[in-house]
């Protein structure tokens, strides 16, 4: 059993690192060759002390990171905008969301939480007009308590209702991606911090794809129309109708940037994303949102827009969670340390900063 459950955690630290046996046995300078590396993997042997300090130092994990017995089982991933994703990489991915959900499940086992998650849509059956996304998203806030108020944090919010948040680095390879985790109990999303950098493109993302979480008529639909209907989504919940035209009144021939501007500082929603609201409600025509897109693209506007919302947007439950757990004594700083992946000494100074 400890056997298969080293084999396990090894493997998963050397994808999480993206080496092949023969570079984990380069990076330790061949003190161990790529056939021991192998029979670490299969369970055959477990390595004594030393060597598994050295696999530690190459691995940039912990002792402990070997024999954390959570598991997790994670159903098929889908990236958004992403046509092609190396097998390397997605696997390193994939590998880091379940370290990080491992860590998460242990942290909410030690403190007896439970986090069952409810899918408040889950009686939607058919999805097929911008009418269907716009019930779906009102209900969604009614469900939350959301009435029509701008959300101050999604993080928070999706957390709050038991779905996982996860930050990667993946560079320019994908905006986000969601899946479900241990048998569809938990619900996961994941934003890749290398490209989605802005407040307001975070949030997007993260509802974006909880849309791909919650209703599930999308799965069977084209790709176009899935990704459209997602998109309708988000803005739905972000900018809610009975709010966009106490905004903006339900027509206008023009919108000024400087109002489009105090709309995202206050809604935390693009400039682009309300003007593709705007006329998805009938508010502005056809005709001016390709000539307002064609405007942002001259301006270059696009990817940076001249109006920046301020807001934070970390997964943060995990590290409030770990703190609780430290001030009530369930843990101690060295199991606190652990479970952030990190050494004593750098959790300590960690907890000196925030101090």
């Amino acid at each position: 059993m400890m056997n298969e459950l080293f084999a396990d955690r090894f493997k998963s630290a050397r994808v999480m690192n993206g080496l092949s046996l023969q570079d984990l046995a380069d990076k330790l300078n061949n003190k161990v060759s790529r056939q021991a590396l192998h029979k670490y993997e299969k369970g055959d042997v477990v390595p004594d002390s030393v060597m598994l300090s050295l696999l530690c130092s190459a691995l940039n994990v912990r002792a402990d990171f070997f024999f954390r017995q959570t598991k997790v089982e994670l159903a098929k991933i889908e990236f958004r905008k992403l046509k092609k994703l190396p097998a390397k990489d997605e696997n390193r991915i994939i590998e880091e969301v379940k370290d990080y959900l491992s860590r998460y499940l242990e942290l909410e086992e030690i403190l007896a939480i439970q986090s069952d998650f409810v899918n408040p849509l889950i009686d939607i059956k058919t999805i097929e007009s911008f009418k269907d996304i716009e019930n779906a998203a009102s209900r969604l806030r009614l469900e939350w308590c959301l009435g029509n108020d701008p959300i101050a944090n999604c993080t928070d919010l999706l957390e709050d209702h038991h779905i996982k948040v996860v930050e990667v680095d993946a560079g320019d390879s994908y905006d986000g991606m969601q899946t479900w985790a241990n048998n569809n109990s938990i619900p996961v999303i994941a934003i890749n911090k290398g490209k989605v950098k802005s407040a307001d493109r975070v949030r997007f993302t993260l509802l974006h794809e909880l849309a791909h979480l919650l209703l599930l008529p999308l799965k069977d639909m084209p790709e176009s129309q899935r990704e459209k209907y997602c998109h309708q989504f988000a803005a739905a919940l972000l900018l809610p109708k009975t709010a966009a035209e106490n905004e903006l009144g339900k027509f206008r021939n023009k919108i000024m940037i400087q109002e489009l501007g105090a709309l995202k500082k206050q809604y935390g929603i693009s400039i682009q994303a309300i003007v593709m609201r705007a006329k998805d409600l009938g508010i502005v025509s056809e005709a001016y949102c390709k000539n307002f897109f064609f405007y942002m693209n001259q301006m270059g506007w696009k990817i940076i827009e001249p109006v920046e919302y301020i807001g934070i947007e970390n997964a943060g439950r995990f590290e409030q969670l770990l703190f609780k757990a430290l001030a009530e004594e369930f843990i101690s700083v060295s199991k606190a340390a652990a479970l952030s992946n990190v050494s004593v000494a750098q959790f300590r100074e960690k907890m000196a900063n925030i101090g």
